[in-house]
């Protein structure tokens, strides 16, 4: 497991779930630029395998190929997991909520079973606010009641405590990392190109030159819109290596972290700033409320300030001209 990494850390292999998705293509290059060993675990129906070009890369599922996953952990003689393989879309949860929890949940104590087996020493979660529901105006922080209003919510939620239970009993550490909304890109390569995330579908529909539709305009926020705490993926990947030394070096044996701006940005104020980096308006219309959406979840993100020292350093401003960069270039 090698040598120093460059930033004063030792060199460890990392198994990534769900590696080839737009977070984790992220997160695997920051991880690989730190001198880690990355090893790549998705089943590809919504990673791309150029996002991690040139690192190894098992194209499996957690729930159907318990084998490969076995085998894989074994192979590259894993230290540590980062479990980001997971459905995430709130509205297709309220529709298929088994789906979900076969995928979320399920496939999780697979991951858990697998590790156990390889002698994993640690793992770090890819969570969600999502876990925490309706939240009211102010600021979330760990510590706050979780109420999940979507199956998607509930499935990271007992994801969680899976993690969590799961190493108390093996004795190993653990953390996780509640994401708030993640966007932006470092380029285009990268680049959130699903249909899921508010940005990439309002970069798609003015490609399109079609109207952008906005869940609700009477939500009890300023100006009736959903309200959310964005946070550039770089931050975020940045999150993920704090978390992962911590984890390595024993100054993190558990723990569970908000990742988030602390700044509160509506949909409405969104769109405005998008119209600033393109340069031309962003045509939209107020359509009814979509099943499980909260008015407003804005992070408290103090905690992972203070036990880790990480905090976010790019704006909104960052965040939109980064993924509108992105997504103007060709891939």
């Amino acid at each position: 497991m090698g040598g120093p990494t460059g930033e004063g850390k030792t060199s460890v292999t990392c198994l990534l779930t769900g590696g080839a998705g737009y977070i984790g293509g992220h997160v695997a290059r920051r991880l690989q630029r730190a001198g880690h060993e990355v090893v790549i675990l998705d089943d590809l129906s919504t990673g791309l395998p150029a996002r991690v070009a040139g690192l190894p890369l098992i194209e499996a599922s957690l729930v159907t190929d318990p084998d490969r996953l076995r085998q894989a952990l074994t192979e590259h003689a894993v230290h540590g997991i980062v479990h980001l393989a997971a459905k995430k879309a709130v509205p297709e949860s309220v529709e298929r909520p088994l789906y979900y929890y076969e995928q979320n949940v399920q496939g999780t104590i697979a991951l858990l079973q697998a590790a156990a087996k390889a002698d994993v020493r640690w793992t770090l979660y890819s969570s969600s606010a999502a876990v925490y529901g309706s939240t009211g105006d102010g600021l979330v922080d760990e510590d706050h009641p979780t109420a999940p209003t979507s199956p998607y919510g509930e499935t990271k939620l007992a994801a969680e405590w899976l993690v969590r239970r799961n190493a108390e009993a093996q004795g190993t550490a653990w953390a996780s990392l509640r994401y708030f909304n993640v966007a932006g890109a470092a380029d285009a390569i990268l680049a959130d190109r699903g249909v899921f995330n508010l940005l990439p579908i309002v970069l798609r529909a003015l490609d399109r030159g079609e109207d952008i539709e906005v869940f609700g305009g009477d939500w009890p926020t300023p100006d009736g819109s959903c309200v959310r705490d964005y946070v550039h993926v770089e931050d975020l990947a940045e999150a993920h290596l704090t978390a992962v030394h911590a984890l390595e070096d024993g100054r993190l044996a558990a723990g569970i972290f908000n990742v988030g701006r602390g700044e509160g940005v509506s949909v409405l104020a969104m769109l405005a700033a998008v119209e600033r980096a393109v340069g031309s308006p962003v045509p939209y219309r107020i359509v009814a409320r979509r099943p499980g959406d909260p008015a407003s979840v804005v992070a408290d993100a103090a905690r992972i300030q203070r036990e880790l020292g990480w905090r976010a350093h790019r704006d909104l401003a960052d965040i939109v001209h980064s993924a509108w960069q992105a997504w103007a270039q060709p891939a």
